[in-house]
């Protein structure tokens, strides 16, 4: 056999496991240009904004004028910027907390419980997580309403309570507690779905020889359940702490029914009001990037976790 014979079927095989190599490079391509004409023009735009005095005129074809660092000094000398953002990180705070200890107690509870009952709480988490948004906050409405509320007419059963005409919405205080009920109401379900599935990946044999060790079922969660679900716990915590400091439709909806207006703004409605409402679109887009890098400095805790797990 001659020497360019043997050569020919090594160069194929090269050419081939280069192709092999290449393909998934080639098959993500498309996912990566659609995210970076979808994502990266928005950011890159509000990004120069942040440093351009962007207003009304520039809407209707004013050039826009460069001030460098001006929207940003603007905000942090603003004192309603710093109340926004320290109500809105209270409320991210308790919000994504209540929604994870009521979600891995129902995955905790749908463990237990018999089939029928895992389902029949497995589809009302469903339906109330396919909700549309819209829908959720006219039944709340319903829910809440004034004169013919089943909240208020609930509540004046009880004998020398007369809660006819109350107005949850008024008070900052039942407003955010109102505001916070229905956002962990729609986010409940995926957590509790989600714990419940990482429960059933759980060996039973590890738990076994737990019970047979003399622990308890505490002792089991804490010390065997917890451990192998923290990666799982430290993702659903960062995604609910993103979710909830970016919310927006709840709190515009909830201002819109009551009174209060944008008395009680967080952080997504004041950005809104700050750049569609108000015209200021420069300092919404500074404001924007702020809340990016406080977005980006919560998930660098996930992401250094994951470090730490690779290692």
């Amino acid at each position: 056999m001659s020497a360019s014979a043997t050569e020919a079927p090594a160069t194929s095989g090269a050419a081939q496991r280069r192709k092999t190599r290449l393909l998934p490079y080639l098959l993500g391509l498309p996912a990566v240009i659609t995210l970076l004409i979808g994502m990266g023009y928005p950011l890159v735009w509000q990004v120069l904004n942040s440093f351009r005095e962007y207003g009304l005129p520039q809407q209707f074809g004013a050039p826009p004028k460069f001030i460098g660092l001006d929207n940003y000094t603007a905000l942090l000398a603003d004192s309603e910027f710093w109340t926004v953002l320290g109500r809105s990180l209270a409320f991210m705070a308790v919000t994504a907390l209540i929604t994870m200890l009521l979600g891995t107690l129902i995955a905790l509870l749908m463990k237990v419980v018999p089939n029928w009952a895992r389902i029949a709480v497995q589809v009302a988490m469903l339906l109330a997580w396919a909700m549309p948004l819209v829908t959720q906050m006219t039944v709340w409405n319903w829910l809440l309403a004034q004169r013919n509320g089943v909240f208020n007419y609930l509540l004046s059963l009880i004998p020398g309570v007369d809660m006819i005409g109350h107005n949850w919405l008024v008070e900052p205080l039942s407003f955010f507690a109102v505001a916070c009920i229905i956002i962990t109401w729609s986010s409940v379900p995926f957590v509790a779905l989600s714990v419940y599935a990482g429960l059933t990946q759980v060996p039973e044999e590890v738990r076994e020889a737990a019970a047979l060790d003399g622990a308890n079922g505490t002792k089991m969660f804490f010390h065997i359940t917890m451990p192998m679900l923290r990666p799982i716990f430290v993702i659903l915590l960062l995604l609910q702490m993103i979710w909830d400091l970016r919310v927006y439709a709840q709190i515009n909806l909830l201002q819109g029914f009551g009174a209060a207006g944008t008395k009680y703004d967080l952080l997504g409605t004041y950005i809104y009001n700050l750049g569609i409402a108000g015209g200021h679109f420069g300092s919404a887009a500074a404001a924007a990037m702020l809340v990016m890098v406080i977005t980006v400095g919560l998930s660098w805790f996930y992401v250094r976790e994951l470090l730490k797990e690779d290692d």
